[in-house]
């Protein structure tokens, strides 16, 4: 059963992605109930990752069930065993501080291309990836949009969006996390695409919310927000709750941007309701359809705005 809603998925996308000169996809996400996987590509390596659920195996039991589970993607995608990356992991509504720690010290990075860039993703030593591949549209429009502008990538994780906006020709590109993990690891994304220059590119260590507050009006031409759902680190005034605390974030980079601006804004929270009448904008446009790749049709669980000031 798995092996053949596996063959079928990959074959589609596969065709897609060769199409679209992709190197880097997601090929399954849970589509069986028995089967509650994430699998994606990173180029000649196989991320797979098992939502934990209760399945009533013993530990003996589910081992050798995913053995036989890998040897069922291994076969199907062509890729050898040593190069699919196991995580267990849970279905989280609330990001904290565990996110941005290392989950043991491996290290293992590694370099893929996406648009004729190159990123750094590690499959084995944190929650996530690196590079979230459910915004591969959204970062194109981004670099289609901000030459000769002031960009501000905001919660900016490792610094992706930063880095298609310095490709597209920005002005200045500004990168804020309260993470220093992930902060060294953004420059680190511009060092590899030879974007090297301190007058143009910030790495900013602060609490966006606090952070926001000291803004200037005509600070910035084009933000990207893409705001964990829930945190609660440590090294925060206040805790973030996305759906109590967006019209206050929004409403503060509203009025740190030009009047002409645009700020893109991101949730992963499913329940996720906008309060569009609170917010300062003059448009707020869903673009969460247009910017949902082949590979999440039906089963992308995240939102995406385009609002004008």
């Amino acid at each position: 059963m798995f092996e053949n809603r596996l063959q079928k998925v990959y074959k589609h996308k596969s065709k897609l992605a060769k199409r679209q000169n992709i190197g880097c996809y997601r090929v399954y996400d849970h589509d069986l109930p028995e089967f509650p996987f994430c699998i994606e590509l990173y180029e000649d390596k196989i991320y797979l990752a098992e939502y934990l659920r209760r399945h009533g195996m013993t530990d003996e039991e589910h081992d050798s069930w995913l053995d036989a589970c890998i040897a069922v993607i291994s076969k199907l995608l062509d890729v050898p065993v040593t190069k699919v990356y196991v995580r267990q992991r849970r279905k989280m509504s609330h990001r904290t501080e565990d996110q941005y720690e290392k989950l043991d010290a491996r290290k293992d990075f590694f370099t893929v291309e996406e648009s004729g860039l190159k990123f750094l993703v590690n499959l084995t030593d944190y929650l996530d990836t690196g590079l979230f591949l459910d915004h591969r549209i959204t970062r194109q429009m981004v670099r289609e949009q901000c030459a000769g502008k002031r960009v501000l990538n905001l919660f900016c994780y490792t610094g992706s969006f930063s880095v298609y906006a310095a490709a597209g020709g920005a002005a200045t590109v500004t990168s804020v996390d309260l993470s220093k993990t992930y902060l060294q690891w953004a420059e680190d994304n511009f060092i590899i695409n030879r974007f090297k220059d301190k007058t143009k590119y910030a790495f900013v260590h602060a609490d966006v919310k606090q952070w926001l507050k000291t803004l200037q009006p005509d600070s910035y031409d084009l933000v990207i927000m893409d705001p964990p759902t829930f945190s609660n680190s440590k090294r925060m005034k206040d805790f973030l709750d996305i759906q109590r605390d967006h019209v206050e974030l929004l409403n503060d980079v509203l009025h740190a941007i030009s009047k002409d601006g645009t700020v893109y804004f991101s949730t992963n929270y499913t329940k996720f309701l906008i309060n569009e009448a609170s917010i300062h904008a003059s448009a707020v446009k869903d673009i969460t359809r247009a910017t949902t790749p082949f590979d999440f049709e039906g089963k992308l669980k995240r939102w995406c705005y385009r609002i004008s000031r």
